[in-house]
Formats: C-alpha cells, structure tokens, sequence
C-alpha cells in the first residue's frame, strides 16, 4: 500500500519565512559569546577538577576502573606488549642510528606518560619504525658515521652521544610543536593525512626500512644513504659489496626469518584460539644471543653484536638544542607522521569498542611524551601498529596496560639488560623486518579502493611511488598536496544540472538521470554541487551560460530588441495621452516581442543552492554579473535553498541591489509557484503552496 504527502501552506521567501519563525533576539550571538568567554575565566574548585579531570584524564577513568572485570586483560596485554617492546625498541633503535639502549629508554618513558594523558585506551606507544627510520636520517645527515673507528675508545662514546643529543633533539622539537598545537587546538589538522595517505606512506615507508637492513643482515659495513632517492642508492651500494657478504650472519638471518615469518603466520591464524600470541622475538632474542656467546661468533665468524648494555636508569640529560635549525624541517614532517598514526590508530578502536578519542588531548599527551622523554636520551616515540593489535587481541580494557608494559622493559632496564651483551644486531634487523608485515599487507587494499573511488586509488599511488622514489618526508609532502590538489579539482569542476520536476510532486531532481521528470515551462531551475569561488568561478559561468544560452551575441541581439520595445511604448503612451484615444499599435507590439520570445525560451533562471556551501567575493561578484546580463535580456533570476552564510555574503556584496529581495524562497517549489502564478495574474499578497 503506498503512502501519500499533501501540503498546503502559505509560499515562504526568505525573508517571509524569518519573520514568521525566525529568532528576535538578534543580540543572541553576542550574549552566547559572552557568557563564553565570562564561564571560562570563572574559577571554582568544581571548574578546576573539571579541568584536571579533562586534561589528565587518569584522575577521570582510574576512580572507576572495574577491577574484577578489567585488571587480568590489562595485566596479559601489557606483559604482552611488554615482552615485545625489547626486541623491538633495540631494533629500531638501530634505525635511529642510535645504540640499542636508547630504543629500551623510548620503550618505557612514552609508555607511562601515555598512560596519565592519553585517551586511546587500547594505544600502545613506544619506538615505530617509520617515525624510527626518519629520525635516523635526520641524524645520519648531522652526524654521519666514520668509514673507521675504535669501538672501545672514547671517540666512539662521544660519536654515541652526539648522535642521541640530535634524536633527542627531534624528540624535544616534536614535543614542542605538538604542544604548540594543543594551545592552538589543531588537532583537526590530522584530518589532511587521509587514510590513503597514511596507508600508501607507511607501506612505502616499510620498503626503505627493508632495504636499510639488508646491509646487517648480510653483514655489510657500509654508510648510510639518506634524501633523495636512497633507497636506490642503498640497494646499489648492497650489489656493488655482495662479495663481501659475511656467510655466518646470512645464515643468522636466514634461520631468523624462517621461525619469525612462520610463527608469526601461526599468530595471525589462530589468534582467536591463543590467550596471548606466541612471543617469537623476545624467543629468537634470548636463543640467539646464548648462542652467539656459547660458539664466540663475534670473535670466531667477524659477527657484529650489540654490545655494552648498561644497567639501571638513564641521567636527565640536555639535548643539542642547538641543531634545532637543521632539523626543523625535518621534524615537522616526523611529527605530523607520528601523529597522524597514533590519531588514526586511536580512532579505529575506540570506534570498535564504542568510546571517544579526544585529538586536542592526543596532542598533549604525546607532546609532553616526547618533550620530557627527550631530556632521558629518548628519540621520538608514537602510537605502534603491531604492539597496538596485539594489546587489544590479547585482551586489554584500559591504560592501565602501559603500567605492566613499562614494568617489563624497567626490569630488562635495571638487570637484565647487560645480558644481551652478544646479541648478533642481524636478529634484530630480521626484527625489523618481520614487524612490517601489516604495513606490506596494505597493498590488499587497493581493489576495494579502485571499486569505490579511483580518485583515492591515484592518491594512494601517488604518494607510494613519491615515496619509494624519492624519499620518506619529500614523498610524504607529495602525497598530501596531490591529495589536496584532488580536491580543488572536484570542487572546481563540480557538475551544474538542470532540474525537472516529477508529475504532481514538489521533487525536482537532475534530468540527466531521471528522464520522467519534466522541465517547467518558461524556468530554468539549475543547481551547481559544490562551492563558487575564485578558484571554480569560470568553470561556474560557463557551465551556467551553456545551459541558459547566454552567449555575448544573444546577449546583445536580445538587449537591443528589449530597448526598441521599451522605445516604443514609451512613444505610443505618449500618443495615447496626448491624443486622448487608446493606442492599438501598443498590445499589438507587445504580443509581437513575446512572439519573439517564445515560450520555449528562458522567461525565468531559478538557481537552487541546497549543494552550494560556501560563497566567496569572486563568487557573490559573479552572481551579480549573472543577474545584470539576465537583465539585459528580460530574464528574472531567481535563488532558493540559500544556507545563511551564503545568503548574508551575497547580501552583504551588494547582490540585492541588482536583484528583487522577494526572489529568495526557502525552497525550489515555492519559487516555482510564484513564478507560475506571476505569469497567470496578477501578484496578490497571500499566496499558496499545493503538491
């Protein structure tokens, strides 16, 4: 059975209708604004624990965690997480270009500061590879490694502590500008890293980090290649030494890869059936290093290790501030990669689990992360993809997973650290390596993406090859200006319909796609599906004089018509009143112009605005050049569906001047009733809306 919709109401214009529902309180605004502003300066105890409260928000969900319900996941999956951050900060650290020690440091300071200001509740923070792999560029820029040096001599120890001060440098600088940005509440900006930008970079990213361990897994020495096109120059490097290839490590990082791809595979098969994943790297770790020291590889097969671990906690320590003008640039791009990840992260499970992620406090969190880290020789830390699945697939509820993940790393910090003294760095490079595997399995994406938008298929394209190509933080920058240039371009090239109405309905809607809908006689009703600005003004007036016709000629041809008519009746009622006798010549002229203008031509442009978001100069400048050549030509303009900020900057600009007030109606159909009526009589003051 189907349902029908009758209405008969009064026809609203714009201003008809604010006076009959609009607000009388014109001082509204002002008063919000400020009550505002006088609420925010009050100070109470209450406005003070409420602040605390939102910008610690520990104090907000510790006092009501469910400890029967939540404390064995919490437990499971930050000892979990835990036992996976050793292997993983060292290995990473050697993509910092820094001593394993320091990728312990960035394990545990991020992970307990996290724990007090973030609000992910199932985010694990810590050492990333791709944040790791820029940073080590930034420092292999500064302190570039010597073709010769003595381990044990205190060349070394200082070689060591120049690179940490400038990876503690980008810490403190990323730090920085990320509080810069919570005091200027731009956590919105994350949004321009969209998704196929996150997804192609980070997959891209993932081969430099490959290519980068090569070289340790064959146990090449050789320097590393940083800013354009490295990951070629490195691979070239690693063709041109495969001589050199010391067999014992290949064979290390063989038998590495075998067990952690294959363990790995059985994690990710039967997740569901295991409580806590297999720990595989904390495993290959401990085994490897027994027996690298029970057979002496280091001193036997020439295999490089990690070597001295120290004990117990890291001095506060100041970072070489004064390379900050070196690394600005470079940090700006860390930064916004590092956060953009952990955002991102952030959101997809609290999205699963049916909670909020604050932004502006995601800024806050990490940037006080990497600002106090910085200063315990921490290089940049974010949110982690692998440790992040694995802390909410082995069951964590809450924050309260950093404590027990921190717990683990300070207990490897305070004794068992030296341990790993024999420690071949080939196991961790494999390491590294195998840890990409989600980043890799990104490629699955791009059938769905060509299905659903090509557009952002070119976008994820683009940025992997800029990327791969050229270089992390420059592929980076092209991806999101190409990805912002797609959407000038759409709004540029926005398409401009002309509306027909369905029989005996107030719905209109494109006739290119609904071939029973039929165009009202006499009124063309256009809409234009996108902004009218600077940028797509032209693209705006062409589309619109197409489909009116309006070209200069017929503008010129029509013009001219329009003034002899006028011409004429001028005369012919000056003969009418001299002579005292009606002037016959007159109607008969009339009826001869409208026969000039049939009724097939446009008597009436209605532009319906419902799709029109935002108006700027050019474009409220350009409607009022569409409605002064529509006036040459004896065409009324006409305007419906206006959104306030449209409305006020064409009246503001001046539109109203050159157009009738009382030709802006709330909706298509209201104009279109008025405009029949004002062809079929004469206009009255009431008049109605039928469907």
């Amino acid at each position: 059975m189907s349902a029908s919709v009758a209405v008969y109401r009064n026809i609203y214009t714009e201003d008809r209708f604010k006076q009959a529902y609009g607000s009388d309180d014109s001082t509204s605004g002002s008063l919000r604004l400020r009550e505002k502003l006088a609420g925010s300066c009050r100070c109470s105890r209450r406005v003070c624990l409420h602040l605390l409260s939102e910008r610690v928000p520990i104090f907000n969900w510790l006092p009501r965690y469910r400890l029967k319900k939540w404390i064995l996941g919490d437990t499971i999956g930050g000892l979990t997480v835990g036992i996976l951050h050793i292997p993983q900060g060292m290995a990473f650290a050697l993509l910092t270009s820094v001593a394993p020690i320091f990728g312990l440091y960035t394990s545990f300071f991020p992970v307990v500061l996290y724990m007090f200001f973030g609000t992910g509740r199932h985010v694990s923070t810590g050492t990333f590879a791709v944040v790791s792999l820029m940073t080590g560029s930034v420092v292999e820029q500064l302190v570039p490694t010597p073709l010769e040096m003595n381990s044990s001599s205190s060349e070394a120890a200082d070689f060591e502590a120049q690179r940490i001060g400038v990876a503690s440098a980008v810490a403190l600088l990323s730090g920085i500008i990320m509080l810069c940005m919570f005091g200027l509440q731009l956590g919105f900006l994350s949004t321009y890293l969209s998704e196929p930008i996150v997804k192609a970079f980070t997959s891209a990213a993932a081969f430099h980090v490959t290519v980068s361990q090569i070289q340790s897994m064959l146990g090449l020495r050789l320097p590393r290649h940083t800013g354009t096109f490295s990951l070629f120059k490195t691979l070239a490097s690693v063709m041109e030494n495969l001589p050199h290839t010391n067999m014992a490590e290949l064979l290390i990082s063989m038998v590495c890869l075998a067990v952690l791809v294959i363990v790995k595979e059985i994690n990710m098969r039967y997740r569901k059936r295991l409580r806590t994943p297999i720990p595989v790297e904390i495993l290959t770790v401990m085994i490897a290093t027994g027996v690298a020291y029970a057979f002496s590889l280091d001193s036997s097969y020439n295999i490089e290790i990690v070597g001295h671990i120290p004990a117990g906690f890291p001095k506060p320590r100041m970072p070489a501030v004064h390379t900050f003008p070196d690394i600005a640039g470079d940090t700006v791009a860390i930064t916004f990669v590092g956060y953009a990840v952990s955002v991102s992260l952030a959101m997809i499970y609290a999205d699963k689990h049916g909670y909020s992620i604050h932004p502006n406090q995601e800024l806050l969190a990490h940037g006080i992360s990497n600002t106090v880290s910085s200063f315990f020789t921490c290089f940049p830390s974010s949110a982690t993809l692998a440790t992040t699945n694995i802390l909410e697939s082995a069951g964590g509820y809450t924050q309260l997973s950093g404590l027990f993940t921190s717990l683990v790393v300070l207990i490897v910090l305070l004794l068992i650290g030296p341990l790993f003294y024999f420690l071949p760095k080939a196991v961790l490079a494999c390491i590294n390596v195998t840890s990409l595997r989600q980043m890799f399995l990104q490629f699955q994406d791009l059938p769905e993406l060509w299905r659903i938008s090509k557009i952002d298929l070119m976008v994820w394209v683009v940025t992997w090859l800029s990327v791969v190509v050229l270089n992390v933080d420059l592929g980076l920058a092209i991806g999101v200006v190409f990805s912002m240039m797609t959407v000038i371009c759409r709004t540029q090239r926005a398409g401009c319909s002309v509306l027909g109405r369905a029989s005996n309905t107030e719905i209109y809607r494109p006739l290119e796609n609904h071939n029973k809908c039929y165009e009202v006689p006499g009124v063309k009703i256009l809409t234009y599906n996108g902004p009218i600005y600077y940028g797509n003004r032209s693209f705006f007036r062409e589309e619109m004089s197409k489909l009116l016709g309006l070209t200069p000629e017929k503008i010129r041809s029509r013009e001219k018509a329009r003034k002899a008519l006028e011409k004429r009746e001028r005369d012919a009622t000056v003969s009418t009143v001299e002579r005292g006798i009606a002037n016959t010549l007159f109607s008969s002229e009339n009826e001869f112009f409208k026969s000039e203008t049939s009724e097939s031509d446009v008597q009436a442009v209605l532009i319906d605005c419902s799709s029109v978001t935002f108006v700027d100069v050019a474009g409220a400048r350009l409607f009022v050049q569409m409605c002064t050549e529509c006036q040459k030509v004896g065409v009324h303009v006409y305007l419906a569906n206006c959104n306030e900020s449209v409305l006020k900057i064409l009246t503001s600009s001046g539109l109203m001047t050159y157009m009738n007030p009382q030709h802006i109606f709330v909706t298509v159909h209201d104009a279109v009733m008025f405009i029949q009526q004002q062809k079929e009589k004469p206009p009255e003051n009431t008049t109605t809306v039928w469907v």
